[in-house]
């Protein structure tokens, strides 16, 4: 399971914090990245394994040695505070704007031959817009991050390399408007099924959202350090009703420009897990990771009202075996 902030800081600096935990043996991890908008200073990345750790009596708010994330009473708001590592000690506050999603009663893609009692499953539900206040001091000093952020509560329950050969993944937030989407392809013992999960919102209401939506890598290169295929070249596509019945369209579609980073997983997840997917043979999972410098657009048709508005996107393509 995870817990993920994306906070998108007014000057374009961006940032994840995540707790994640695995169920092999119960360990816990409190992971932040900032990257930084120059394209010279290199990412701060920290990972820290907690202790201590555990949940309150509702199940919703998280504690560990140094570390919480906690819900507000009013379900609103997440506070996330982290001095596990002295590199980047972590305090935001992270409150939503728009109404959460989730596809179906409980937002879960279930794996197996029995639909009644399945061995697999994956979580997704989204805060797609919000508010963040709130700040990490890093070593060169302390860093802002008030502006719009994205909330993601994820359960995976099940060995990564089987839920998914590849990841696909959009982050647009704009003045008026957020559009984010997730999209994972399962491995071909499971029919290379895509499932795909997205929605858009404004401040006080979701404009649409639902699994009828599309992510795609126009243009590509071979990555020659392992032979994935690197996008270049992005196409989001939103399909869905606003409340009242109105048919919604969104696209963006965008050059990715130079990446944000590259992540060789295996050489970052703790040990535990890299037993599990290391000795898997073809699995070699990576992590590709932008924000174009040129902002993209998206284009939104609502009934018979077209759209056009500048956002900030942060994109990620995953490729696992």
């Amino acid at each position: 399971m995870w817990r993920e902030i994306l906070p998108m800081e007014t000057n374009s600096q961006l940032a994840k914090s995540s707790a994640s935990f695995s169920g092999i043996r119960t360990s816990c991890q409190f992971n932040t990245k900032i990257f930084y908008p120059d394209g010279k200073t290199p990412t701060l990345w920290s990972s820290d394994a907690l202790d201590g750790h555990g949940f309150d009596d509702r199940q919703l708010s998280f504690y560990a040695d140094g570390c919480a994330i906690t819900l507000n009473d009013e379900g609103t708001s997440y506070s996330v505070k982290s001095a596990t590592n002295e590199a980047s000690i972590v305090n935001l506050t992270v409150t939503r704007t728009a109404p959460g999603f989730q596809v179906g009663s409980n937002g879960k893609s279930f794996f197996g031959t029995d639909p009644q009692h399945p061995w697999g499953s994956v979580k997704h539900a989204f805060w797609p817009r919000c508010h963040v206040e709130g700040s990490i001091i890093t070593k060169d000093g302390e860093i802002d991050f008030k502006g719009k952020a994205l909330f993601i509560h994820a359960l995976q329950g099940m060995k990564p390399h089987h839920a998914a050969a590849k990841w696909k993944f959009c982050n647009f937030q704009s003045p008026t408007y957020s559009a984010v989407m997730m999209e994972y392809t399962t491995p071909p013992s499971y029919g290379s099924t895509v499932v795909n999960v997205g929605g858009i919102a404004k401040d006080g209401e979701i404009v649409c959202a639902g699994a009828t939506n599309s992510a795609e890598h126009i243009q590509v290169t071979s990555d020659p350090d392992n032979d994935w295929p690197e996008p270049s070249a992005v196409r989001f596509s939103w399909k869905g009703k606003t409340q009242p019945g109105e048919d919604v369209r969104g696209e963006l579609e965008t050059n990715l420009g130079q990446r944000l980073d590259r992540v060789d997983v295996l050489a970052q997840v703790p040990a535990i897990v890299k037993t599990l997917v290391g000795g898997v043979v073809g699995t070699k999972p990576y992590i590709y990771q932008y924000a174009p410098k040129r902002k993209p657009e998206l284009k939104l048709k609502i009934g018979d009202k077209e759209i056009i508005e500048e956002g900030v996107l942060f994109s990620e393509a995953v490729f696992i075996s």
